[in-house]
């Protein structure tokens, strides 16, 4: 799977509203086939970044998703509600889904 995590640093006075700016782009993209998951986080040390963690099942997917018409749409949207261009990793891995933090395990 392609396994990706960016950290967007909104304008502060976008901020709160980061979710809604995003929904639609969000909504569309986890609809898409070959996501596994899309997932945005608010950081607890700085209100004004929010963390994306995704994933996309293979290179088909992932290439499908630059192309789609909902990520031109974030293309020419979001980068106004921004105070830098993100910041990315983007790897492959081995995997299909979520493993277990076995050095943290619930009895």
């Amino acid at each position: 799977m392609i396994f990706i995590t960016a950290k967007f640093r909104v304008l502060p006075e976008y901020a709160d509203q980061w979710p809604d700016i995003t929904g639609e782009f969000t909504r569309a993209t986890r609809d898409e086939p070959g996501c596994l998951w899309f997932d945005w986080s608010r950081s607890v040390d700085d209100p004004s970044e929010y963390v994306l963690v995704e994933a996309f099942r293979d290179d088909e997917a992932g290439a499908a998703h630059v192309q789609s018409a909902h990520f031109r749409a974030a293309q020419e949207k979001l980068p106004r509600h921004l105070v830098e261009t993100p910041r990315i990793v983007s790897t492959k891995v081995d995997q299909d889904g979520w493993s277990e933090l076995g050095e943290m395990a619930v009895k």
